[in-house]
């Protein structure tokens, strides 16, 4: 048998193979591509098992195996299905990674923020759940400290709801929704509103008043929003009657339009909009806009 017709040099293995001999000598090199022997020149040769393997190696690599995985599996000390199972580890984490940068690329372009605006985003992106649960908390017992009414115990309780995995195989809305979440929580203004609101509500017949309406503005005040109806006119006067009594004391009309002013406020409604989204769950209709109308009509017709 004439073994130089069976042996192939680094040359003409690469170019079986459609690789570079440079290609070839490295992972020769290291190790996971051995030759069976030399030519008379010094010239590394290789049989046809080689062939089989460089294939394997090439397929391996532009799988995105690292050569010590592929030296691992041909030399079996693992199996083809246990390289595969931490690739694909390997490739989730790669592709989350990729997803943050998207996403946060996404919120730079959308809002065209400027570079430090851009550094603090990615930074809040890195940030572990337990970090990110940390802010949110800082918030919430800023806003309701000292509040020792039940009520306002469950409130708080459902302003620091995340998931427990914020970060982990979410989507690129809710990271957005995340980002925007922590720039909220830290604004100074707002934090006074929600403290606001939060001392506002104790021993306050408004709030009860303001919950128990809630249906009806939704529905009439609601209404007369989708259908353009203007607060000051006869027909938003009307509407006004549904929600609000006619015979409502003048007091009690500038307390309510006074606690009207607090919760008439996108951002708030924004805050629960965006926890929907992190938890995966429906925050309901925009209410903002109807209470918004309502406020307008009460200062048109009750307290001019």
């Amino acid at each position: 048998m004439d073994r130089e017709t069976e042996l192939y040099t680094i040359g003409q293995l690469a170019q079986y193979a459609g690789v570079s001999a440079r290609t070839v000598r490295f992972w020769s090199d290291r190790g996971v591509l051995p030759p069976v022997g030399r030519s008379s020149g010094g010239y590394r040769l290789y049989d046809v098992v080689a062939v089989a393997r460089l294939e394997l190696i090439r397929t391996l690599r532009d799988l995105g195996l690292g050569l010590d995985a592929v030296a691992a599996l041909l030399a079996r000390h693992v199996t083809l299905a246990d390289v595969a199972a931490a690739h694909v580890k390997a490739l989730d984490a790669e592709i989350r990674t990729l997803q943050v940068r998207r996403a946060v690329m996404h919120t730079v372009a959308r809002r065209q923020s400027t570079t430090e605006e851009m550094i603090l985003m990615a930074k809040l992106t890195r940030l572990s759940a337990k970090e990110r649960q940390r802010i949110i908390d800082d918030f919430v017992e800023e806003a309701f400290d000292g509040a020792a009414d039940p009520d306002a115990t469950v409130i708080a309780g459902w302003m620091r709801e995340l998931p427990t995995a914020v970060g982990e195989d979410l989507t690129d809305e809710q990271i957005d929704a995340w980002l925007e979440l922590a720039e909220l929580v830290v604004d100074r203004d707002f934090r006074q509103k929600i403290r606001a609101m939060v001392l506002s509500a104790a021993d306050d017949p408004r709030v009860e008043f303001g919950l128990n309406i809630r249906p009806l503005v939704l529905a009439h005040a609601g209404g007369a929003v989708e259908r353009g109806v203007s607060p000051a006119s006869a027909e938003g006067r009307e509407t006004l009657d549904r929600v609000v009594p006619a015979d409502l004391p003048a007091e009690e009309a500038t307390a309510l339009v006074a606690w009207l002013e607090m919760v008439a406020d996108a951002r708030t409604e924004r805050y629960w909009q965006l926890l929907g989204t992190l938890n995966a769950t429906d925050a309901g209709p925009p209410a903002v806009p109807a209470y918004a109308w309502l406020l307008a009509a009460m200062r048109a017709h009750r307290c001019p």
